[in-house]
């Protein structure tokens, strides 16, 4: 089953029970007073001369809890629990004073390059993307600019209604990394979109089906250059003739880029490769990267080998091929919101960053790349992705060559461009 790639950041907050603590104080180590150790209320403690004290006055430091479980419970609970209820009634208020000063990702877009390539007037103009997820809520007001070239329904077979069916607008979530252009300003917001609703509420597909015949539309009825999968399964429920795999095979030979989600299930140790169809020779796979410069944890380990083929991969088509941002992303959420922005993590965001990052190359580049026959065949791709090997950042990297973890390293979309300049002698 194919899920998107990203996690929700979800505060919870647990309940307890307070059990028989009559029996205990709460003793001030000599030290630090600040450190109180429970101890049972018959034990000696610490003699006075410890705190420079008389005994008794040492006895005396003492907090019996006792008492102080007859004040928690039930006034402590009560007053806990209006709390709580104080909380999700204002919510909304709370929220929509947050956002405004809540970190944003620039960081993201700064540090892989974006921004410089959009300081010279590249914001992907002229390319056109597919995204396959669970919708899009054009109601948002950052998309205002956006007028869709596509959209099909692949849930429902809605297809005259444009939403996004996700519980936590998963959809609009990576949309709005890659077009926004309001709060914040998206990796390529000037790109044609297309858009395929194939996951459902829960962010799966249900069936690979689903997904191929998105992907299908993709590139027979939209003709995209690029098409973007936060999307993935395990290895373990692909299978080479699988129809989402045979649908990205058919893509890749149609010269059109696939860019997918490597998959978040780095400490899952009964995993051992990304997630399908980013396994695929052809295909970018992407992990995720933290602010810091390392690796997310839970960012998928590429395997050694093709699980197909069992043959090594070879470059540039080592998994993962690429990490990019992926940890704490702001972007855009359902309109329905007082403030219609949230966070996530995930390798699902990764995705979209380098899927704008390559259009903006091809934005750059790309008549020049598809050369005179105006298709990028199979040879082109792969100098694509060998220059994307080529101009990865390792500084964070103990090595300079591929990784499982963090594939060639941390996309750097300006040597990006200029190692695909060189490989097609472009001016």
């Amino acid at each position: 089953m194919l899920h998107s790639n990203y996690i929700s950041l979800v505060y919870i907050i647990r309940g307890g029970y307070l059990k028989s603590l009559e029996n205990l104080d709460l003793l001030p180590e000599p030290d630090d007073h600040r450190i109180l150790t429970a101890i049972d209320s018959s034990a000696p403690g610490y003699p006075g001369a410890d705190y420079g004290l008389t005994d008794q006055e040492a006895r005396e430091l003492r907090w019996p809890i006792g008492p102080m479980k007859e004040y928690l419970w039930p006034n402590g609970a009560i007053f806990f629990s209006f709390a709580i209820i104080l909380l999700i009634a204002s919510w909304p208020w709370v929220n929509a004073y947050l956002i405004p000063i809540l970190p944003d990702s620039e960081w993201a877009y700064d540090e892989t390059g974006i921004r410089e390539l959009q300081s010279e007037g590249f914001f992907g103009e002229g390319v056109h993307v597919c995204i396959v997820d669970t919708g899009i809520d054009m109601n948002h007001p950052d998309f205002a600019h956006q007028e869709l070239l596509g959209f099909r329904d692949f849930v429902d077979g809605n297809h005259d209604s444009i939403r996004d069916v996700g519980d936590n607008s998963h959809g609009t979530l990576m949309t709005g990394l890659l077009i926004s252009n309001g709060k914040f300003t998206g990796a390529a917001p000037m790109v044609g979109l297309s858009v395929a609703l194939a996951l459902d509420n829960e962010g799966t597909s249900g069936s690979s089906d689903r997904v191929a015949q998105a992907i299908r539309w993709c590139r027979i009825t939209q003709r995209v250059d690029i098409i973007s999968l936060s999307l993935g399964g395990e290895p373990s429920e692909f299978s080479l003739n699988s129809q989402t795999n045979i649908a990205v095979e058919e893509a890749l030979e149609a010269g059109i880029f696939v860019v997918a989600a490597a998959g978040n299930t780095g400490l899952d140790s009964d995993v051992d490769d990304v997630s399908q169809p980013s396994s695929i020779a052809g295909v970018i796979s992407v992990g995720a990267v933290n602010k810091a410069g390392n690796v997310w944890g839970s960012s998928a380990y590429g395997s050694l080998n093709d699980p197909f083929s069992d043959e090594a991969r070879e470059y540039p088509n080592q998994k993962p091929e690429v990490i990019a941002p992926g940890v704490n992303i702001f972007s855009t959420a359902s309109s329905s919101l007082s403030s219609p922005y949230a966070y996530s993590s995930g390798t699902s965001d990764s995705t979209v960053f380098v899927t704008g990052a390559l259009a903006l190359i091809l934005q750059q580049f790309g008549d020049a790349i598809a050369g005179s026959d105006g298709i990028i065949d199979a040879d082109e791709m792969n100098r694509v992705k060998q220059s994307l090997a080529t101009s990865c950042n390792r500084n964070n990297f103990e090595s300079n060559t591929h990784n499982s973890h963090s594939g060639y390293g941390s996309l750097d979309v300006v040597k990006w461009s200029e190692e695909v300049a060189f490989s097609f002698n472009i001016a």
